[in-house]
């Protein structure tokens, strides 16, 4: 089922298949949100929960036993429930199931609200621990846009910008296991906090920003001067990413967790910035979407 959620400045729409947005239009008729070709990705914005990335062969060792995920966890491939709606703010469900328990052996209930403000979109995610133990997971966003937005540009006439002027690595991605190579890091970023887009920055697959201080990034065009604004201040980590194939989108991803590193065991609960919910406890996270 498909929701649509309207202001005097964005429209959005969203389907309850994995609460996923599928289109974020501005009032300028410009449409935002990648559109999910399958060719380069099929994704538009997946959500991801309870894992971010992947683990070690699929497979982790929690307090309840054995976690067998695939990437990026199971929300974005689970039919949620509408629960509430007005005309500018939806909420979606995903509770806890037999499915669900034979991957992930908790209890829990996984709430996706969107909020329009303005030319803003905010995504917050609810997590509530439904169990009797102290509930590890992970949380992150995936939303893609169109790289062009506007006819007669090009990927390359598109630039990342941060906050803040820093100096920053980026983790290497371990290509044959998909995990994070965490003993090999390369520049990114001296003393600026911008850089240009083009396809050889992700043959190594995502740039992963683990230690930066900017809370905010925008992805925008140097010839019309649009593009959105991420702001992710509940999320220590943001990663870029775009197949290196002439795909024409990127994503901003923000993370509180990602994949498993090389560095780490197979213990879910020592996972990098994982995160714990005590019975009944719930736990929020906002990143918000400007469009310009």
């Amino acid at each position: 089922m498909i929701v649509t959620l309207k202001n005097e400045q964005m429209t959005v729409s969203v389907d309850t298949f994995g609460a996923q947005l599928q289109t974020v239009t501005g009032q300028n008729g410009i449409e935002y949100l990648w559109y999910g070709d399958p060719t380069y990705w099929k994704g538009r914005a997946p959500h991801l929960f309870p894992t971010v990335g992947k683990l070690r062969d699929c497979k982790a060792t929690c307090a309840r036993g054995e976690i067998n995920l695939p990437q990026h966890g199971l929300a974005r491939v689970s039919e949620f429930v509408l629960e509430e709606s007005t005309e500018t703010c939806a909420t979606f469900l995903l509770e806890s199931n037999e499915q669900t328990l034979a991957q992930y052996p908790y209890r829990f209930a996984f709430r996706v609200t969107y909020t329009l403000e303005g030319a803003t979109l905010h995504t917050t995610y609810t997590v509530t621990n439904a169990d009797t133990d102290v509930m590890p997971f992970g949380i992150g966003g995936h939303p893609g846009f169109n790289v062009p937005l506007v006819e007669g540009e090009c990927f390359e006439d598109y630039a990342v910008e941060l906050e803040l002027t820093e100096t920053l690595d980026c983790p290497c991605v371990d290509l044959g296991h998909g995990l994070i190579n965490d003993r090999n890091r390369n520049r990114m970023l001296h003393e600026s906090n911008r850089f240009s887009l083009h396809y050889p920055l992700f043959r190594g697959d995502a740039l992963i920003f683990d230690r930066a201080k900017s809370r905010k990034i925008r992805l925008v065009s140097d010839k019309s001067g649009h593009g959105v604004e991420m702001a992710f201040a509940d999320f220590p980590i943001i990663a870029i990413w775009t197949p290196p194939v002439d795909s024409p989108f990127v994503c901003l991803e923000p993370w509180v967790t990602m994949a498993t590193q090389l560095s780490e065991d197979d213990v879910f609960e020592h996972k990098l910035n994982i995160q714990s919910a005590q019975p009944g406890e719930s736990k929020k996270y906002t990143y918000s979407i400007t469009v310009f």
